[in-house]
């Protein structure tokens, strides 16, 4: 049977990539067809789909900044929203509810609040899959909208001990000591090294996390985060985020197909999971005015508000509260699967066009923004520029290093990643934060003495976006950029690329190079 979940999300997750769409539309549908076929789920499914989300959270955790939580466009922004959405929700639900429509003819005051605060969250899974594979889980719009997540998650623990009454244990109040025992967590990653033992030791601590907080009566997820969260700081964090990338990837697998286990649903099911699917034009309405109310530049508004607009699978886990409840019929659990499982493929869809579509509408979009901008807002003007290298990763940071010997104060390197950027100043280094994805960035900087800009990026469609914008900027000077294979190195020449360097070639040239120097001065 394991095979047959193999075998289908396979196919349709390859047909599907063939179609230039993200996977997991594949196996969404492949978890319905599942379904469809009478083919029944075993408990192994829902167990690799518990470790893909605890593994998730647990590498959420691991790269994020707990004072990125206290921003006020974080907090605020999500309160907020999830007050005007499940009010606005709610009327909407009772406005259809007197229409006669089939199941919403049931619905009161209470249950349709309820309903509209389960459709209020927005998908961790969805939305950070789609940041990891654009390479945007540091940037300015990224940072907010997984902020965002984190701050509704910790909504959602909230909402479960009400609704059910069951208080975390007295116990729970002796989680505050993992606070002290962070340095042993610390000395623990260190002894793992760098072999298999590191992800195991990843496993470990998610699920260790997950338990302890399961013990004292606090949802589980929260422990895994928490313990990501205490280890961010750490050197091995990066590390150990990318031991676990493959391993998250594979068992997430089992939680789209699981979704599609949820119910077979009927024609008017899937009617009215369409007409919710409708609203979520305006939820990325109310996220934008929102963060741009809130002195958000409209591009991270934009980007943030893309992202954030879908359904959450923890609405499936709200639906199923109040049916056990006897809040909602149990068809309401169906209808928010498929809502859920539509709005994943909507945003994954919409969201690959989101540059493409702020770099069109980008005046329009810039006109609601606040004259007075935040602080990390505020673009800062790269004196004598000959050279930039944007993306301050290893292989970023080493051409940085080279060129640096060579021409001085005349390179500078540019990152999204604010941690890097400050760790790297403290070393000395001629470094300002800037995302290479934002065309604001590029126009309002003169680059009429930069001779050369390096594109040390790991997606080739980020430097297929950013060459796009340079050009329409005005920059007349070269472009050169890294490739991992040659396929990647020949498609980014033919997108105008002046020069693509493949990065297992090139290291290995520079390698032999560097040897030869040292053979030289030993004769």
């Amino acid at each position: 049977m394991d095979f047959i979940w193999i075998l289908f999300a396979f196919v349709c997750g390859l047909g599907v990539k063939l179609l230039h769409f993200p996977p997991l539309i594949g196996f969404l549908a492949a978890g319905f067809v599942l379904n469809f076929a009478g083919i029944e789920p075993a408990d192994s499914l829902d167990t690799l789909a518990n470790l893909g989300i605890t593994l998730l959270l647990f590498t959420i955790g691991l790269k994020l900044n707990i004072r990125d939580l206290l921003k006020r466009e974080v907090w605020l922004g999500t309160g907020g929203h999830m007050l005007l959405w499940s009010a606005l929700m709610s009327l909407l639900c009772i406005g259809l509810s007197s229409a006669g429509l089939a199941y919403l003819n049931i619905l009161d005051w209470q249950s349709a609040a309820l309903l509209g605060f389960a459709l209020s969250f927005s998908s961790t899974v969805c939305i950070v899959k789609m940041l990891e594979e654009a390479g945007e889980m540091k940037t300015r719009h990224g940072k907010v909208a997984i902020g965002v997540l984190v701050m509704q998650d910790i909504l959602a623990v909230l909402f479960l001990v009400t609704a059910t009454g069951e208080i975390p244990s007295i116990y729970a109040l002796g989680l505050f000591g993992l606070l002290l025992i962070k340095p042993l967590l610390n000395r623990l990653v260190n002894l793992a090294g760098h072999g298999e033992l590191l992800p195991l030791t990843g496993f470990f601590l998610a699920l260790g996390g997950y338990e302890l907080f399961s013990i004292v009566g606090i949802k589980g997820d929260l422990g895994a985060l928490l313990m990501g969260i205490l280890l961010s700081s750490h050197a091995k964090s990066t590390e150990l985020n990318k031991a676990l990338l493959s391993f998250k990837d594979l068992f997430l697998i089992g939680f789209f197909l699981s979704i599609g286990f949820t119910a077979l649903p009927d024609l008017q099911m899937i009617v009215i999971a369409l007409v919710l699917c409708l609203m979520l034009p305006i939820k990325f309405m109310l996220f934008f005015f929102i963060f741009t109310g809130l002195r958000l530049r409209g591009r991270t508004a934009y980007l943030s508000g893309m992202a954030l607009s879908n359904f959450s699978e923890f609405g499936l886990i709200v639906a199923a509260l109040c049916v056990d409840l006897s809040l909602l019929s149990k068809e309401w659990l169906v209808i928010l699967a498929l809502a859920v499982s539509f709005s994943f493929v909507i945003t994954s869809i919409i969201y690959r066009y989101a540059h493409a579509g702020y770099s069109k509408y980008q005046s329009q979009i810039k006109g609601f923004e606040k004259k007075r901008r935040l602080p990390e807002d505020i673009y800062l003007q790269p004196a004598n520029a000959r050279v930039l290298v944007v993306g301050m990763g290893r292989v970023g940071k080493g051409a940085f290093l080279a060129l640096s010997e060579v021409l001085g104060k005349q390179v500078w390197g540019m990152d999204a990643d604010r941690d890097r950027v400050e760790r790297q100043k403290k070393l000395g280094m001629q470094v300002m934060m800037g995302d290479g994805e934002d065309a604001d960035l590029w126009d309002s900087m003169d680059l009429s003495d930069t001779k050369l800009i390096l594109l040390a990026l790991p997606s080739t469609e980020d430097i297929r976006h950013i060459h796009d914008q340079l050009r329409k900027a005005g920059y007349k000077g070269q472009l050169a950029a890294i490739a991992r294979y040659e396929d990647e190195r020949i498609e980014m020449i033919q997108h105008g690329i002046d020069h693509v360097f493949n990065f297992y070639t090139e290291a290995g040239t520079g390698f032999a190079e560097e040897s030869l120097q040292l053979l030289k001065k030993a004769a």
